[in-house]
């Protein structure tokens, strides 16, 4: 069987500049059943590394003449939901010159919507829902003419009608994954931020213990079993440096950014990482992102994790003041906010914070006080992220009750977190495009701010983020108050 994962070619935030890393998805499911299931007649096509086109993306793909061609997404750093329709206009465009190839959806939104995927993308035979062993149990169902509908976290198109197979429970050892497929894909083209190369992003933990109302993380899961979001697991400190070192050694990566919702979750796995990096002189600089108490339970490795490459921490402010927090299950307190940037900068680590505006309560007062207090706390790069509902999530539901979203016209186009997508009780999207533009402006336009962070102890890493960040505001501007398609 000929299994092809076929990445189309996609943009970035405004905020990242030139950004393209992996699809890891596709290096996990692409290990996985290579190294476990035996299938190794696997292969990638990126077309977002190689800048193809659809119309040479789906060339390709007809020259392999795939049994089966797989696409998804896992994380939202490449730009949220913008990505699906990508994914949509390509699945259309492989059927049409291969028909009798078998197309997979998996990863963020698809695992929470697989009826509905179906029913709007003809083009597409199967979602999975589940993890990796449910997308080998499917390949060797379709390869085996095994019944599909049996197929556990699968969603199945048969003979006409959508068919959901029973829930797959998590696999509760990650360090049984195969490390993974990085040698599938063109090592030598990612960049991080313009600057960062040679770059990936990579993934060393699931789930999370916390379960915030507006999450991206709701959409990653069996709709029918909400409660696996909150199962946080992780790959072993040794584990990690293995996939670590596998990146250093063959492929001269640079810089990894840990897309972790919450890698520091445990200081001890966390310390143990910087020792075992310490010990094996690996020199990658690295990122990583945590929420607020995360950061502060780590204060006494802090200065372990700077030597040991961290260069930026990046945490959620999100909103400012305790009666919020607590309404949207952030898990956090405002003195941990202030906390975390208070050691994050005794250390010298960047700060990336980010506040959100669109929650349903939202009204102009509220988000200029948001954005007073993380002007005064005083992170060196601030993100603005609109309210952008997860299926199954709180805030989807209350978008649903308030008829603020149809889920079957979502416009996936402007669903990319820079695109206010929902109004408020008080505010319109135009009202919200333009309060979060003068928050942004407001913020990095601060006297002394910019030559602060020039003029700091900072990573130079750091520094041409920051750089980055500012090159990108007038292009962020522009989705947030006209529109303009950035992914």
């Amino acid at each position: 069987m000929k299994i092809l994962f076929v990445m189309p070619k996609v943009g970035a935030w405004a905020t990242h500049g030139i950004h393209r890393s992996p699809n890891q998805l596709y290096a996990h499911w692409a290990a996985y059943v290579r190294d476990t299931r035996g299938y190794a007649d696997v292969a990638v096509i990126d077309g977002k590394a190689d800048q193809l086109s659809m119309e040479q993306l789906v060339e390709q793909v007809k020259q392999k003449s795939p049994d089966v061609v797989v696409m998804g997404e896992q994380l939202h750093g490449y730009g949220g939901y913008g990505v699906l329709r990508h994914f949509k206009d390509a699945a259309v465009e492989i059927k049409k010159v291969s028909p009798k190839t078998k197309i997979i959806f998996g990863g963020l939104w698809y695992s929470a919507m697989p009826v509905p995927t179906l029913e709007e993308n003809p083009a597409v035979d199967f979602v999975v829902m589940g993890e990796e062993e449910s997308f080998g149990d499917l390949i060797e169902a379709i390869d085996k003419n095994r019944p599909l509908k049996d197929v556990g976290g699968v969603t199945s198109r048969i003979d006409g009608q959508i068919v959901m197979g029973p829930h797959k429970p998590l696999m509760p050892d990650l360090d049984k994954l195969p490390l993974p497929a990085y040698d599938l894909f063109p090592m030598d083209k990612y960049v991080g931020h313009t600057y960062w190369k040679p770059f990936v992003d990579m993934v060393t933990s699931r789930g999370c213990p916390s379960a915030c109302t507006f999450c991206y993380e709701w959409d990653q899961f069996d709709p029918r079993s909400p409660s696996d979001f909150l199962k946080w697991r992780a790959k072993s400190p040794e584990r990690v440096m293995e996939e670590l070192n596998l990146l250093h050694k063959k492929y001269g990566v640079k810089v990894v950014v840990i897309q972790d919702d919450n890698f520091n979750v445990d200081p001890k796995r966390v310390q143990k990482f910087c020792e075992l990096k310490k010990a094996s002189n690996n020199p990658i600089k690295w990122v990583s992102l945590g929420r607020a108490i995360d950061w502060v339970n780590c204060e006494p490795i802090l200065p372990l994790m700077k030597e040991n490459g961290l260069f930026m921490g990046v945490f959620g402010i999100e909103v400012t003041t305790q009666s919020e927090l607590k309404k949207i299950a952030k898990g956090i307190t405002l003195d941990q906010i202030k906390k975390t940037i208070e050691i994050l900068r005794k250390n010298d680590i960047a700060i990336v914070a980010d506040i959100m505006m669109g929650f349903d309560y939202d009204t102009e007062a509220i988000i200029k006080q948001r954005f007073e207090f993380t002007d005064a706390v005083d992170p060196d790069i601030m993100w603005v992220g609109y309210v952008t509902p997860a299926p199954n999530s709180p805030m989807w539901r209350i978008a649903l009750k308030k008829n603020w979203i149809d889920p079957r016209k979502v416009d996936f186009s402007t669903w990319d977190f820079l695109h206010p997508v929902i109004p408020t009780d008080y505010l319109t999207t135009e009202d919200l495009g333009r309060l979060g533009s003068w928050c942004m402006r407001e913020f990095f336009s601060k006297p002394g701010r910019i030559n602060r962070i020039m003029e700091s102890n900072f990573d130079p890493l750091a520094k041409i983020c920051f750089k980055d960040v500012m090159d990108g505001i007038n292009k962020w501007e522009a989705a947030a108050t006209k529109g303009e398609v950035q992914i």
